[in-house]
C-alpha cells in the first residue's frame, strides 16, 4: 500500500452501483474527498450513464457532492456550470464529427430487436435501445457492419445485459475524461477512475489509474481479466467501500 498523497488529483466515478450502493461508506468517502478538495484543491467529477434529470434525482437522494464537472449520458453531455444548464460547446463539437443521429436511427430502426428508450434517455450525440442479452451476440455485429457500410464509426456500448448505446466515435467517459485532464493540465498518474460495468470500460482503456469496484458487473470482469495491467485495481469492497479500499492502494488517501 502507497503512502497517502497530499498533492490534487482528479477523482472520477461511476455513479450506480459504483459511488452509490453503500450509504455508510459514501458517507464517509463524500466527507475524504470534500477534506482533500478543500485541502488541496482536488477535482471531483461524476461520469454516469445517467440523463441529466436521473442525475439530478440522484443527486438529491442521495446527497452527493457537487462536481467541479459533470458527465452523463455514457460521455455524450459534459457540464462544468453548477446548475449544469449548459452543454460544453467545445465538447459538444468533437462530439459532432462523423455523426449524423437521423440516418443512423433509420439504419439501426431496421432491427426488430432493438427496442428505443424513453425519451429522457436520448440526447443529440446518444441513441438507446434496450437489446436483450441472448440475442446481443448476433445483433450487434450486424447492427456495426450496417452502420460501416453508411460510412459510420459508431461506438456501440452494451452493458448490464440489456443497455445498448449508439455514440460517436469521438464520445465515450474515457475520452471524456482524457478531455478534462487536458484541460484542466492534469496527468493521468494524478487521476483515478472508478466503475461496475461495461459502460465504464472506455474509463480503463487509457493510462489512468483504474479501480473496479468488488461488485462489477461480469462484462467488466471480463475485460479485467483479459487487459491485465498494473494501472488497474480490482478490490475486494463493493460500493463506495471498494472505492475507498482502491484510493488507499493507489495512495490518493
Amino acid at each position: 500500500m502507497n503512502v497517502p498523497n497530499i498533492s490534487p488529483f482528479l477523482f472520477v466515478t461511476d455513479l450506480d452501483n459504483t459511488l452509490v450502493g453503500d450509504d455508510t461508506a459514501l458517507a464517509e468517502l463524500n466527507q475524504k474527498l470534500a477534506n482533500h478538495r478543500q485541502q488541496h484543491n482536488s477535482k471531483i467529477v461524476y461520469a454516469t450513464g445517467r440523463s441529466l434529470y436521473l442525475y439530478r434525482l440522484l443527486a438529491e437522494a442521495k446527497s452527493l457532492l457537487p462536481p467541479d464537472a459533470l458527465i452523463t449520458a455514457v460521455g455524450t453531455e459534459m457540464y462544468f456550470d453548477r446548475d449544469h444548464s449548459q452543454y460544453d460547446p467545445e465538447w459538444a463539437e468533437i462530439l459532432s464529427q462523423g455523426w449524423n443521429r437521423e440516418e443512423i436511427v433509420a439504419i439501426a430502426s431496421q432491427f426488430r430487436q432493438l427496442q428505443s428508450q424513453p425519451s429522457s434517455e436520448q440526447n443529440p450525440f446518444k441513441i438507446s435501445y434496450y437489446l436483450a442479452e441472448s440475442v446481443a451476440s448476433e445483433t450487434l455485429p450486424q447492427l456495426e457492419s450496417a452502420l460501416s457500410e453508411r460510412g459510420y464509426e459508431i461506438k456501440l456500448i452494451y452493458s448490464a445485459g440489456q443497455d445498448l448505446d449508439l455514440l460517436p466515435r469521438n464520445g465515450d467517459k474515457g475520452l471524456a475524461v482524457q478531455f478534462l485532464r487536458r484541460r484542466w493540465d492534469i496527468s493521468a498518474t494524478k487521476t483515478v477512475v472508478c466503475g461496475d460495468s461495461g459502460n465504464d470500460i472506455s474509463l480503463f482503456r487509457g493510462e489512468e489509474k483504474g479501480l473496479i469496484v468488488g461488485n462489477a458487473k461480469p462484462e467488466l470482469l471480463e475485460w479485467y481479466e483479459a487487459n491485465s495491467s498494473d494501472n488497474n485495481y480490482l478490490a475486494r469492497s463493493a460500493y463506495a467501500e471498494g472505492i475507498l479500499e482502491g484510493l488507499k492502494h493507489f495512495g490518493f488517501l
